[in-house]
């Protein structure tokens, strides 16, 4: 059983994740034909597979770099707090920025970034999110490209964790209450 003992619901199979990936893609290439610099932002952890597979599903040239941010620590809501633990390598200016993160949950992270990133002057400023959870959102946050708007629950899997566990689990799927005591 491993993982999946843990799961209570899959939310999203690999195939539907897969597919609304390339659409994801598709939509971004559309929409940043015949632009340079085109730079997608990975915020690390949760958003490294969505992040290969959605650079995989754009048909331009694009850069990409990394960000490590946290406000969550080790439990299941956010702290409020954002630190940058590991920051991007580029000069900004003059690059089309896509934030690319695993949830969009109370805005906290996002909206603490779009303040930061919009400082050093990139052309333009976007965010791209697998999941979307408006029932959280503490902060006027909005994603220009969601994948999935989900429900209130704890999900994993497709690189989101809970305590950097059920990262490598090939669909989403709803974490039982009783593994993280909610």
């Amino acid at each position: 059983m491993g993982l999946a003992k843990d799961i209570e619901s899959v939310l999203y199979t690999e195939e539907q994740l897969r597919q609304r990936v390339e659409e994801l893609g598709a939509q971004i290439t559309k929409d940043y034909e015949g632009k340079e610099n085109i730079l997608l932002v990975s915020v690390l952890r949760g958003s490294y597979i969505f992040m290969a597979d959605l650079s995989r599903a754009i048909d331009l040239p694009v850069k990409i770099d990394f960000m490590s941010v946290s406000s969550y620590g080790s439990g299941t809501k956010s702290s409020g707090q954002v630190e940058i633990k590991k920051d991007i390598s580029l000069n900004l200016e003059g690059y089309h920025v896509i934030i690319v993160e695993d949830i969009l949950d109370s805005g906290n992270t996002l909206s603490y970034l779009m303040e930061i990133l919009k400082l050093r002057k990139a052309s333009s400023i976007r965010i791209c999110t697998l999941m979307d959870k408006p029932a959280r959102r503490v902060r006027p946050i909005v994603a220009d490209y969601a994948g999935f708007t989900i429900p209130d629950a704890f999900v994993v899997g497709y690189g989101l964790d809970y305590d950097q566990k059920y990262r490598n689990l090939p669909y989403v799927g709803i974490l039982k209450p009783s593994v993280y005591g909610g």
